[in-house]
């Protein structure tokens, strides 16, 4: 196999993943298999020696593409949101549930208008790739040209502007709530499997150089690893809301703090470690 034809094969692996993407910040199905189109125009002219991460690096790609389309709508009527049959799973591979496939699709219909019709562009893109694909706020802020710090505020205020309008985002905050205390308790406890079946295959765990500092690792992915990383922790974690998100607070000796902030959609699909004083002294904390 040449490697023009390698590099296809493993697009077209990323496919659904892609199409997900854009349909959700999109909202419309023929524009997000524009934008996957043209985002393999850019992989194509890309120097694919130099991507280390070609899953990471195409959502990325895909991102900037329909963040493009989102501002050039700003300067003509707003297209309106479609319904081209279901949206693709991105973790897609495994036979279909009928109803779990038809949940899906509603919830993330309405979280969609709510998205179109409320965000602004940047807001609108960074809610949908961190929140829904758990993409770090470093890989955005090279997208829109800001500070991390800066996008996790714009994802702090387009997270609080969607849920004051009460939309549910694949799952609702009480679900959430409980998917990430019973991940706390099995940790505790050291549950390893009900860890692993708690969290998504393609799960990413992420923590900053303090935590780091703090006998944390700076980034795990897979549910196997981030289980076992996790696995007999926690002792100390108290259930909290970072940022509106769903996660939990540890005091460390000496003065130090973690805040553990938890993505969920069907299951977690990411987690994020704070501790740097800094940081932690930007987000919205509340415990218990």
């Amino acid at each position: 196999m040449s490697e023009a034809d390698l590099l296809a094969r493993r697009f077209e692996e990323n496919r659904p993943r892609l199409r997900a993407v854009a349909q959700r910040i999109l909202g419309s199905g023929s524009e997000a298999e524009d934008a996957v189109q043209d985002t393999w125009l850019r992989l194509s002219r890309a120097d694919v020696a130099d991507i280390t991460n070609l899953p990471g690096w195409l959502t990325t790609a895909v991102g900037r593409v329909c963040l493009d389309r989102l501002r050039t709508r700003t300067t003509r009527s707003e297209q309106p949101w479609d319904t081209a049959g279901p949206e693709p799973d991105p973790t897609d591979g495994g036979p279909v549930d009928p109803e779990r496939e038809a949940m899906l699709t509603e919830s993330v219909g309405r979280a969609l208008l709510v998205v179109l019709d409320t965000l602004a562009p940047t807001e609108r893109f960074v809610f949908v790739l961190h929140d829904m694909f758990a993409v770090s706020f470093e890989e955005i802020a090279a997208v829109v040209d800001r500070t991390p710090a800066a996008v996790r505020q714009i994802a702090s205020r387009a997270r609080r502007r969607v849920h004051q309008d009460g939309t549910v985002l694949q799952t609702d905050p009480a679900r959430q709530r409980r998917v990430v205390e019973a991940f706390l308790a099995a940790s505790r406890e050291g549950r390893f499997d009900d860890l692993v079946s708690l969290l998504d295959p393609h799960v990413v765990f992420r923590a900053d150089p303090v935590a780091v500092g703090f006998g944390s690792v700076a980034e795990r992915s897979g549910s196997a690893v981030v289980a076992g990383f996790f696995n007999g922790r926690a002792q100390g974690a108290v259930p909290a809301y970072v940022d509106g998100l769903p996660g939990a607070v540890v005091e460390l000796g000496g003065g130090g703090r973690l805040a553990l902030s938890f993505i969920v959609t069907d299951r977690i699909i990411g987690i994020e470690v704070v501790a740097d004083p800094a940081q932690l002294a930007t987000l919205d904390l509340v415990v218990g």
